[in-house]
């Protein structure tokens, strides 16, 4: 499953240079599959779904630091765990019960990310 801040965040930023996939982003910033990961221009999304890569994609969260669930791999295939949560002072990032997904799923997701 994805990983998920709570609204406990303390806006320290601690978790943001940890995610391997470039996922996190600051509340009311927007974000891009392109960041962080070698895609660009137009693409299919593993869903089917088609958008462009590089388009800014409306924030999550305009209050605190917030996880996009489509690039988010709790860091498989780069880490035995979660960076955010291992560096966290105050425990917020925990697993999101609204986006629960397989291993396999997660290493699929790091693989189309970063075109392995």
């Amino acid at each position: 499953m994805a990983i998920i801040i709570t609204d406990e965040c303390i806006n320290c930023g601690a978790c943001e240079p940890e995610c391997p996939n470039t996922a996190i982003y600051e509340g009311a910033d927007d974000w891009r599959y392109k960041d962080g990961t070698s895609l660009s221009g137009k693409i299919v999304l593993p869903d089917g779904s088609e958008i462009d890569a590089d388009e800014a994609q409306t924030p999550i969260s305009d209050e605190v630091y917030y996880i996009v669930p489509g690039k988010c791999t709790e860091c498989k295939g780069f880490h035995d765990e979660p960076q955010c949560a291992a560096v966290c002072p105050v425990d917020c990032c925990v697993p999101d019960d609204n986006h629960v997904e397989d291993e396999e799923t997660l290493l699929e997701r790091q693989a189309f990310l970063h075109n392995e």
